[in-house]
């Protein structure tokens, strides 16, 4: 019988003395999927994905990104060192092709690995994908929390930094609360979907997990985020699906739509009753499934 509290929290030691976190989810037979976090988040976001991934005989892997959960925090990386991180994984899993979903936050991490590694993907989906700030009216409809803390990242980081240790430490203390704040500034569809008990718990124990280490993962991502990315999504050469909620207002449709267009091979679907957090939640069958044929 699995030990599922061990599939969920393993650790693999890389050259450089980092240890790298990931959680295996779903089908420990099935096709591998790697499962990219959003930000903040951690591994144990996957949990939301555990049944339906079971059900289409997926294996699910879910990554700590350097300073998230389990993984240590990676000094001077740049979002174009993921892949390396991700292939690592793979080789010790012996896992010679694998397909990509990268939620929020994830999304720029999958479409470095569609530029990167092309030769080591069979599929690659951007789910509420954060895309370039800098994409005209990028920001346009977003909630004021995340204009704010990008702004901070782009202008002021000393400040983003106090406020992002601010928040691990609110974590620490009553992750609750947080998510509380969260909710109060989400439309309505994300709402319903997050006071759904089950719900509610995983992304609880996401956002602990998320500041395990404290802050410094975070305020560093926040810092790539807010920054050019080093790499053009022009230059993606293999299909990469994307999907957004109409309604989302923690990253806009107007992000979603820019990747649309500037990734060459774009299959987007835009769902107008949708979300942030809802669009996973309940398309996750759809998205992987679309990700195993």
């Amino acid at each position: 019988m699995r030990d599922l509290k061990t599939e969920r929290n393993k650790t693999l030691r890389l050259e450089d003395g980092r240890s790298l976190g990931y959680g295996i989810y779903g089908d420990a037979d099935g096709q591998a999927i790697f499962y990219f976090h959003g930000f903040p988040g951690s591994r144990l976001e996957a949990q939301l994905a555990d049944r339906v991934a079971a059900q289409l005989g997926v294996r699910l892997i879910a990554v700590d990104r350097p300073g998230f959960g389990l993984s240590d925090f990676k000094p001077h990386r740049v979002i174009l060192d993921w892949p390396d991180d991700v292939i690592k994984i793979a080789d010790a899993l012996g896992i010679n092709r694998f397909a990509t979903v990268g939620v929020s936050g994830g999304g720029p991490y999958v479409a470095a690995c569609a530029l990167r590694i092309p030769e080591r993907l069979t599929a690659a989906a951007i789910v509420s994908g954060l895309g370039p700030l800098d994409a005209p009216k990028g920001t346009d409809r977003m909630i004021r929390n995340n204009h704010l803390i990008f702004l901070l990242g782009r202008r002021l980081p000393w400040l983003a930094r106090i406020l992002l240790w601010r928040m691990a430490y609110q974590v620490r203390r009553n992750p609750e609360r947080v998510l509380g704040r969260i909710m109060s500034t989400l439309p309505d569809v994300d709402k319903a979907v997050l006071a759904r008990p089950k719900v509610k718990a995983a992304i609880t124990d996401n956002l602990f997990e998320a500041f395990r280490r404290g802050s410094s993962g975070t305020t560093y991502e926040l810092l790539l985020y807010s920054r050019p990315w080093g790499f053009s999504l022009k230059d993606i050469a293999v299909p990469v699906d994307l999907w957004h909620g109409e309604e989302d207002r923690s990253v806009p449709p107007t992000m979603g739509r820019y990747q649309a267009t500037a990734i060459p091979q774009c299959h987007a679907t835009f769902c107008p009753h949708e979300g942030h957090f809802s669009l996973a939640i309940n398309h996750m069958e759809e998205i992987l499934s679309r990700l195993v044929k």
